[in-house]
């Protein structure tokens, strides 16, 4: 199935889904503001950059695998990170050490992206491929860098939609409904003729029906982890998809597995978890602080 065709179907199911969810279970929160221009401008906004992000994320794979698109994807905790920081999500103070180590561990991660699209390496794992084409690990490198830089930004966006309207089911439910109709006219565009738009009982079908609900779930948990944690908190996550993708690519996809992936993801992986302990240290000592703070003005009222 075409990828065009595909991304529509699974936007059009994930807006199915949530429709009738954000019904059933409507915002518990008791003043959420009217859906206004400037607040539709914004989730139409989160539509097309998701949209745009996954064009490239698959065309990206087109050119190599998806064990060099799941080291790459390590690159939205650097990325979230410093985008945070330029628009005020994020407070770094240079002395701190968890500053020091989210600093540390971006710089790390960004450096192991560029040693997987630079040095490709020996192969560890050979693998007898499916088709002949031979990979273009500099063009998938950047292509998947820009998509995982526009899912930074996705993240930077919802989280501002979200501070202006607290409501992640309906966001979610937008952000699809705006991804479909962004997504038709260009498969339109692209795949003019309608046969090429049947469904037929195939792998396609089960591929479509299992990326809409995924898509819709990921979005709503991802939504409300924004709401949650802030940006940098949800995008530290990415890096359990390398060992995931790793096996799963050689097994089923005949993919090979290239030393310098393995070293960048290694070096990726450390870099995340440098920003994940500075996250843990520096959430510890808000709330430990946070704890203090009523103390203290009841000893000055005493005082």
């Amino acid at each position: 199935m075409n990828r065009y065709i595909f991304i529509t179907y699974s936007y059009a199911v994930g807006t199915l889904l949530l429709l009738p969810l954000s019904f059933i279970f409507p915002s518990s929160r008791t003043v959420i503001p009217s859906l206004k221009f400037h607040l539709g401008s914004r989730i139409f906004l989160l539509g097309l950059i998701g949209y745009l992000a996954q064009i490239c994320a698959y065309k990206g794979m087109d050119y190599s695998s998806p064990t060099l698109a799941s080291a790459i994807s390590n690159l939205e905790p650097a990325f979230t990170f410093i985008l945070a920081v330029l628009f005020r999500l994020e407070t770094v103070a240079l002395r701190s050490s968890s500053s020091q180590a989210k600093i540390i561990g971006t710089i790390a991660s960004i450096s192991g992206a560029l040693l997987v699209v630079l040095y490709e390496g020996p192969k560890v794992l050979v693998q007898w491929p499916l088709e002949s084409s031979e990979p273009n690990w500099v063009i998938s490198g950047i292509l998947l860098a820009t998509a995982y830089l526009l899912f930074s930004i996705w993240y930077i966006v919802q989280t501002q939609v979200l501070e202006i309207y607290p409501a992640e089911l309906i966001v979610a439910l937008f952000y699809n409904l705006c991804g479909a109709i962004i997504s038709v006219p260009v498969s339109l565009i692209t795949q003019p003729k309608l046969s090429s738009w049947i469904l037929r009982p195939s792998v396609a079908v089960i591929a479509v029906l299992y990326s809409g609900v995924f898509q819709s779930f990921s979005s709503l948990v991802v939504t409300w982890g924004l709401h949650l944690k802030g940006p940098v908190y949800v995008a530290i996550f990415s890096p359990v998809s390398i060992a995931i993708a790793a096996f799963m690519s050689a097994i089923f996809l005949d993919d090979s597995l290239h030393l310098g992936s393995i070293i960048g993801a290694i070096i990726i992986s450390m870099g995340f978890y440098a920003v994940l302990w500075g996250k843990a240290k520096e959430g510890g000592r808000d709330s430990s602080s946070s704890g203090k703070v009523p103390l203290l003005k009841v000893e000055d009222i005493v005082e």
